[in-house]
């Protein structure tokens, strides 16, 4: 009987000192895996470097293992962030689902401020670099190349270093602050042109200031075209 008792402990102990990995059921790792799997194949954007780390999962958790291809998506086709929760299921009959935490870095050169900038400045090569930097942290986006803000200024002053994003750029500009242009005034049928200097920026239609070059009044106008205003009565 005493014999019997101890080879009954010595089993149960021996159970007891397995390892997760030994036990039967799906692996954690490969559900790891699959989510990280799946972003790079399927939310890489082009031109970028994307890493993924998937987070731990519950050492606790024992799910049957799975005998078909794993499913991954992103629930409700979401943005891709620092941080998603990518969703892996077992596509069989009574399998189960897990969320798997993952963080992601999506490496791209992105514009950033060589110098400061006012309020107003166009944008040229000379006053932005091109810096590599986690968009994936970007939450209100970014500017990747110069084609993108041709004829476009800021609608506020920039310190140096700082990330370009679409929302700091106003629209296309016709003319802009500090431009010379041509005047262009009706009287009496008659066009008279002069040259002045805008004291404002805007595409066409925008209404604006400007100082005639030669007497130094300050007129209203409005942008007919690049370069060119229509003097208010």
């Amino acid at each position: 009987m005493i014999h019997r008792v101890l080879t009954i402990g010595l089993a149960f102990i021996a159970t007891l000192a397995l390892p997760p990995s030994a036990e039967a059921g799906q692996s954690l790792d490969a559900i790891r895996t699959t989510a990280v799997d799946w972003l790079q194949q399927h939310r890489n954007l082009p031109g970028t470097r994307m890493t993924a780390e998937a987070g731990a999962l519950d050492s606790r958790l024992r799910l049957a293992d799975c005998t078909a291809p794993l499913d991954a998506s992103l629930p409700g086709n979401r943005p891709l962030g620092a941080r998603v929760g990518v969703t892996v299921r077992c596509p069989m009959p009574g399998g189960w689902t897990v969320r798997v935490p993952v963080r992601v870095k999506m490496l791209t050169d992105v514009l950033v401020t060589s110098r400061p900038l006012a309020r107003g400045d166009g944008i040229g090569a000379g006053d932005v670099h091109a810096e590599e930097r986690d968009v994936a942290t970007l939450a209100y986006g970014y500017v990747a190349d110069l084609d993108q803000i041709g004829g476009r200024s800021l609608v506020r002053p920039l310190s140096a270093g700082t990330v370009l994003t679409p929302g700091m750029l106003a629209g296309r500009q016709a003319v802009r602050i500090g431009d010379a242009v041509s005047m262009e005034a009706s009287v009496d049928g008659v066009t008279i042109r002069a040259e002045g200097v805008a004291m404002g920026a805007g595409d066409t239609g925008a209404r604006l200031k400007v100082r005639n070059a030669s007497s130094g009044k300050v007129l209203d106008a409005i942008v007919s075209g690049p370069g060119t205003v229509a003097v208010l009565p």
